[in-house]
């Protein structure tokens, strides 16, 4: 036997016979629920920051789409009256080189009424005021091009910033996916729902009245991002449908919302009032005895939530 095979041989029995060992690698830990939970809000708070900029730049994309089809409006009638000034100074253009200067004189002299120098000063204005219609309409329609070209310009930004956005969003509903897997391994399921509401209503007049109705019959909605109803909303979109049915109208993002609102302070809270949260990443509807109707996040529905669930970030009133 070679010296090496002997001292492996060695070293196994004297691993017997004391009792050798080798440490096993340690199991890593199953995270506890209320890790999960933890790791699930944290991804839903990133996850919504998102979706809120996604919703930005979709109302930013809408506005300048508006605004570029404004001027292309403007500009079709303006380019056709281009078009016929154009023309008509082409044809004086034309006359004056075939029959030159003389000739011109020649025919103005020869017929017509009034006299030389009448019918001299109507073809000159006519001239000059020709000229000053189309630097009229050349300039303006300039102006207008520049402007549509602008528009064009942040339209195609921003179109890449959405997505962009949905780029990120996309790897965040992967993250919360995995997530979500181990929730359904520590709860049984990967979402929850409070269920529709059963209790009473309360009676609240006025247009604030029919949004917080219409609240109120969303709790058990399933949070669906950057949705706005029937079927889902996210915090934004539900305080949007809400007012919606109201008549009012507010943009589908909540940091936009709060420019949109009077700001309040919380003594003054009525139902019907914006409750905003999370440096504006979040919203609710206020609607009385210190709740809020909100949209919480990714895995959740539509519930009934107290004003203090997060340290509120301020109070608005829709006009």
């Amino acid at each position: 036997m070679s010296p090496a095979r002997t001292l492996l041989r060695a070293l196994v029995l004297l691993g017997v016979g004391i009792g050798l060992t080798v440490p096993a690698v340690a199991a890593q830990a199953e995270p506890s629920a209320s890790e999960l939970t933890q790791q699930i809000n944290k991804a839903s708070t990133e996850l919504e920051k998102i979706v809120e900029a996604y919703n930005k730049a979709g109302e930013d994309l809408k506005t300048t789409k508006a605004a570029a089809q404004a001027v292309a409006t403007k500009l079709g009638p303006l380019e056709q009256e281009l078009a016929v000034a154009d023309a008509e100074v082409g044809r004086m253009a034309a006359v004056a080189y075939r029959s030159g200067r003389l000739a011109n004189a020649n025919a103005l002299l020869e017929g017509g009424t009034g006299s030389v120098v009448d019918r001299l000063g109507v073809l000159d204005k006519l001239a000059r005021d020709r000229q000053a219609q189309v630097a009229g309409f050349t300039a303006t329609q300039q102006r207008y091009l520049d402007e549509k070209s602008k528009l064009d310009i942040a339209q195609a930004k921003q179109t890449a910033q959405v997505n962009e956005l949905a780029t990120g969003k996309k790897k965040i509903e992967s993250d919360l996916a995995k997530l979500y897997e181990m929730r359904e391994k520590a709860y049984g399921s990967a979402t929850t729902s409070s269920g529709s509401y059963t209790g009473t209503i309360p009676s609240v007049s006025g247009q604030a009245g029919v949004a917080v109705r219409f609240a109120y019959n969303a709790i058990g909605t399933p949070y669906v991002w950057a949705a706005e109803g029937p079927n889902g909303y996210d915090c934004s979109g539900l305080t949007l449908a809400a007012w919606r049915a109201a008549g009012k109208t507010l943009p589908h993002n909540a940091a936009m919302q709060w420019d949109k609102v009077a700001h309040i302070g919380r003594g003054s809270l009525q139902p019907g009032d914006l409750v905003f949260y999370s440096g504006l990443g979040h919203v609710g509807i206020y609607v009385g005895s210190g709740k809020v109707i909100h949209a919480p996040q990714a895995g959740e529905s539509v519930k009934l939530s107290s004003v203090d669930m997060m340290t509120p970030y301020g109070y608005g009133r829709v006009r």
